[in-house]
């Protein structure tokens, strides 16, 4: 940037997506709920398309290949806001455009460095688009189908699993109103036992009359019975009980939290089935099962997560991209090395076992086989430094 912080230099490692000689075109599209915004810039900076906009419906996205012009020589540049972006994506992918799929956090930062005050929607598809032909980021590639619906399954598993949590949460806090002893005898309201006895005797009130073999006879999960020993534990709990909450709206509620935790325990069981017969047909998902101590699930999770391994140059840089390294601060004198590390990725079940990525190093690198694949034990770091595979 000179003086008048008009010109900009370009830096990065080159365009990866040019292959003619001809002039490349940079895109940027400011993403909306029902309305984008795109600017088109040549390589030197200068405007060849002021931010227009167009909808999110099919005369729209004919307006937007009508000013991008021809797929060749042209990077478009979008952000990943929330799941607007999607449909758009895969449309300009069908059309032979590079599109690069942009972190905000970068443009946004990309704004700062320009010293921007005002945000327009305007203002931030020319933003993005600079920031294309300035840091020429990497075309994104459409991921195949099977990758697609393993992503779509884990995730809607994963909202489910959010879901019987909160279930489960608000069935703690109902129980510990009408029935508070009810989980020295029951440990977890989460089972099928508790789920069964709380949706006839919700509260401690309701165990009143009933006698012990009437309770022991009643079965859960199809095949087991209560037991004379657990129904006369909560029926002479129930009797000392001092729980104070036992009116119909607190039963309601036990009744309706019991029912939906029994629908979502079993939906929770169908899409685990569906993530398994995914993963028999997905390359990668095959040889992840391979390693030791991996299950379907966290398979799932990772390929959700990450996709196609091999846009990974290193098991390092899984790593960073996860989040399992450390981030490291200092300034002058001062070194930050004494505190936690803190973790700058969001995927939660490589925060849990990162020693699985570096035994998936084998599967990156193409090796096919891991030589020391034994997970670490207590007192031994866990450091990229040390890796699993020959070829690492």
């Amino acid at each position: 940037m000179d003086k008048q912080e008009r010109e900009f230099r370009l830096r990065g490692t080159g365009n990866r997506v040019k292959e003619g000689g001809g002039m490349m075109r940079f895109a940027g599209i400011d993403i909306g709920a029902e309305r984008h915004m795109v600017a088109v810039l040549d390589e030197q900076g200068e405007v060849l398309c002021r931010s227009s906009p167009f909808g999110e419906d099919a005369s729209g996205y004919a307006r937007l290949f009508e000013l991008l012009g021809p797929s060749a020589d042209c990077l478009v540049a979008l952000e990943a806001t929330g799941h607007y972006w999607r449909n758009l994506f895969v449309a300009l992918i069908a059309k032979d455009y590079a599109v690069a799929v942009l972190n905000p956090l970068r443009t946004a930062r990309f704004a700062e460095e320009e010293l921007r005050r005002t945000k327009t929607d305007a203002i931030d598809a020319l933003g993005i688009a600079r920031f294309a032909q300035q840091k020429r980021p990497r075309a994104a590639q459409l991921p195949d189908s099977v990758t697609e619906e393993l992503r779509e399954l884990e995730r809607l598993r994963e909202r489910v699993v959010e879901d019987f949590a909160d279930r489960l949460r608000q069935l703690h806090r109902a129980v510990d109103l009408g029935f508070p002893e009810f989980t020295r005898y029951v440990r977890t309201l989460e089972s099928q036992l508790a789920a069964t006895i709380l949706s006839r005797y919700p509260t401690a009130a309701s165990f009143r009359g009933v006698s012990v073999k009437k309770l022991a006879r009643i079965v859960y999960d199809g095949s087991h019975k209560i037991g004379e020993e657990l129904a006369r534990n909560l029926i002479e709990a129930a009797e000392k009980s001092v729980g104070a909450h036992h009116s119909e709206p607190y039963r309601r509620r036990i009744k309706y939290l019991c029912e939906d935790l029994d629908v979502l325990r079993r939906r929770l069981k169908d899409l685990a089935r569906d993530v398994e017969r995914k993963l028999d047909d997905h390359e990668v998902g095959k040889l992840l099962m391979t390693i030791e101590g991996l299950g379907p699930l966290t398979a799932a999770c990772l390929i959700a997560e990450l996709g196609d391994p091999a846009r990974f140059d290193s098991p390092g840089a899984i790593a960073s991209y996860v989040g399992v390294i450390p981030r490291i601060r200092q300034s002058g004198k001062k070194r930050f090395t004494k505190g936690p590390a803190i973790p700058l990725g969001t995927l939660a079940c490589a925060n849990r076992s990162s020693w699985w990525f570096y035994k998936w190093c084998g599967v990156i690198r193409g090796c096919g086989s891991i030589t020391n694949g034994s997970e670490p034990q207590a007192n031994q770091e866990k450091s990229p430094s040390s890796p699993q595979c020959e070829n690492c």
